[in-house]
């Protein structure tokens, strides 16, 4: 089917991919693991055709069938690849929402493959067979989906098109790189059966590249494990997973550990933290019985004294002790007086400033957050969610249609307090995103009361590369936020070189080297441009960020080194998260509590550990059998 042949390719005289060889046979599904960076998707591209013009074939050809589609030293043929691609050889890409066209309607463009080679086909009998492609990949109202736009669908839904658009004219080879990232549990494994059946039924080739290798292990025939743009190990899949030679393989395999393994580990944490909190609560309680046995010492030693007849010295003493107590008493009540006139006064101050620009729900929120408790202890709340439904107007496509408003979210109601991370779990289109966006106000149309009490709340996108101008560079983008929020707050004026100095080191936190900070983000990995991204939310240490599916992009072992970093920043600044994701191992892992969505409803909510193990909503034990 398909041949690579002794493959090399370059950017900037630079070797990304480094004389790679393999061949896909008829029927088979090969899959392509490694971490992000590793020459994965640069490999596809350039098989596919679709490399960047900047890249420089230095070695190799690509044969299809015998035909040879790209060899080094020759230019592309590109009248040859327009015969191939969609027709014969088609591709699902990472990253849908830069994928599709934003301008055009989504059926349009999933009948855009039918129009330009199946030529024969009727308008009717066209767009029948769009919405048979939308349903077999698990959209649901394919009728509304055929006629919404990309930025109107999750983005789950937005993957679930790429993928009909790939399969609607059952090619010969489906290279899909990275095709379910952005599911998921429960559609991921659909997605999945659905690429079983169809190569099954169609005797198609497929190349799966993955960072998730357990997902390689359920669908792929063989596995080809690559590491710094080269093949350190190929093999069959039960092989390379039983017994893998290369102590690259053994640490990516390592780096997935079972349910159980994460279940323990999360287990001795908590029972780490409970023994920590015992010992605590010990150290209190001495302290309390050596207060007391000092009191009472003080006590006997007066009465001592009183005995063997120093009766006017005692009298004396204690004649003093309470004229040091009523002195004392009334400097605390004249300092708590003149403490509460001060805040008092400040929350007036306040008050009256808010009120003049109609802010009155923000004066409340301040108003309480002058309280002593409000300010110390755990339960301090950093986000209140209270009676929250939040909609959208939907006129339809028309220019004539009337504006309906459709309810989203439905009567939510949470809080999240400082230092937590409360994880947000649902399927594709449940509105996770939607109500995130509602807390950041990024909706207007929003019912109920949403408190914030910090400031700077940020967000992590789910969509690296298109929330990433793509003409700066990293540096620039890193420093950006410190720009924006200089404009509001004085701590953040800083020099250039005070700010160039901020980036470097966020770049070094989020795990990526030095030399990245001159570089735009098309040239990048998807992983790596979403460790931008994260940089980008941290690097103004705020009180909330909201981190929307913040690790899809990401290989395991960058994946591990991400949520490790974002718990210790999150111990080390206080940081609350509101950590939204489809992975419910990553869910597990990451979060205090967990909230379970629904078709835009909360159906659970509680401590991770007692949702794993004893959930009360037939929602979350399907999710969780989905494992």
């Amino acid at each position: 089917m398909i041949k690579i042949e002794n493959l090399s390719v370059a950017f900037d005289d630079v070797e990304v991919v480094k004389k790679v060889n393999f061949e896909i046979a008829d029927g088979e599904i090969l899959g392509v693991v490694g971490e992000s960076g590793s020459g994965k998707s640069v490999t596809a591209l350039t098989m596919m055709g679709l490399v960047s013009p900047t890249a420089k074939i230095t070695s190799g050809k690509v044969l299809f069938n015998d035909t040879v589609l790209l060899e080094a030293g020759k230019p592309k043929n590109k009248k040859l690849y327009r015969e191939y691609q969609g027709d014969k050889m088609s591709m699902v890409f990472q990253e849908p929402m830069t994928s599709l066209n934003p301008t055009q309607k989504v059926g349009k463009q999933v009948e855009e493959m039918l129009t330009l080679h199946v030529r024969e086909y009727e308008k009717d009998v066209r767009k029948e067979k769009v919405l048979e492609a939308l349903n077999s990949v698990g959209l649901h109202e394919v009728d509304k989906v055929y006629d919404s736009y990309p930025h109107q669908l999750s983005g789950g839904m937005r993957q679930r098109v790429m993928i009909a658009m790939a399969i609607i004219l059952h090619p010969d080879l489906v290279v899909c790189d990275e095709p379910t990232t952005a599911l998921d549990v429960s559609v991921q494994s659909q997605i999945i059966a659905l690429l079983k059946e169809i190569n099954q039924k169609e005797k198609n080739s497929m190349l799966f590249i993955t960072h998730d290798l357990n997902l390689a292990r359920r669908l792929c025939n063989r596995v080809i494990v690559m590491k710094d743009g080269e093949i350190v190990e190929s093999g069959d899949v039960e092989e390379i997973f039983s017994n893998p030679k290369q102590e690259y393989t053994k640490m990516l395999i390592s780096a997935v550990p079972s349910r159980k393994q994460r279940m323990d580990r999360f287990k001795k944490q908590k029972r780490s933290e409970q023994k920590l909190q015992d010992k605590k609560e010990e150290l209190i309680k001495d302290q309390i019985k050596q207060k007391k046995s000092k009191e009472k010492m003080a006590a006997q030693s007066a009465e001592a004294v009183l005995k063997t007849g120093d009766e006017k010295a005692a009298r004396i003493g204690q004649e003093k002790e309470k004229q040091y107590q009523k002195l004392t008493e009334q400097n605390k009540a004249k300092l708590d007086d003149k403490k509460r006139k001060k805040l008092e006064q400040k929350k007036q101050k306040r008050e009256q400033k808010l009120e003049a620009k109609g802010k009155l729900q923000t004066v409340q929120m301040l108003a309480d957050s002058l309280t002593d408790e409000a300010k110390s202890g755990e339960d301090y709340v950093i986000l209140d969610v209270q009676h929250v439904n939040v909609s959208y107007m939907d006129g339809g496509n028309s220019l004539f249609s009337s504006n309906k408003k459709k309810q989203i979210i439905f009567d939510a109601n949470f809080q999240i307090k400082k230092g937590e991370i409360l994880g947000l779990v649902g399927e594709s289109g449940c509105g996770k995103t939607t109500l995130s966006k509602a807390i950041l106000g990024m909706n207007k149309e929003v019912e109920g009361k949403i408190l914030h009490y910090s400031n700077k709340p940020q967000m992590v996108f789910q969509d690296p590369y298109s929330s990433l101008n793509p003409t700066k560079t990293i540096g620039w983008l890193l420093q950006e936020p410190l720009r924006a929020a200089a404009t509001y707050d004085k701590q953040f004026i800083m020099t250039k070189e005070e700010r160039e100095e901020a980036a470097m080191e966020m770049l070094k936190k989020v795990g990526l080297s030095e030399k990245y900070f001159y570089r735009k983000p098309s040239q990048l990995s998807g992983g790596q441009r979403q460790r931008v991204s994260i940089g980008q939310a941290l690097i103004t240490r705020p009180g909330l960020v909201i981190a929307d599916e913040p690790v899809s992009a990401l290989d395991v072992t960058i994946q591990a080194q991400i949520m490790e970093l974002l718990r210790k920043l999150q111990a080390e600044m206080g940081i609350s998260f509101l950590f939204i994701s489809h992975d419910m191992n990553v869910m597990f892992q990451m979060s205090d509590r967990v909230m379970v969505m629904k078709e835009g409803r909360i159906v659970e909510i509680g401590d991770t550990l007692e949702v794993f193990d004893h959930p009360t909503d037939d929602y979350t034990k399907k999710l969780l059998n989905e494992l």
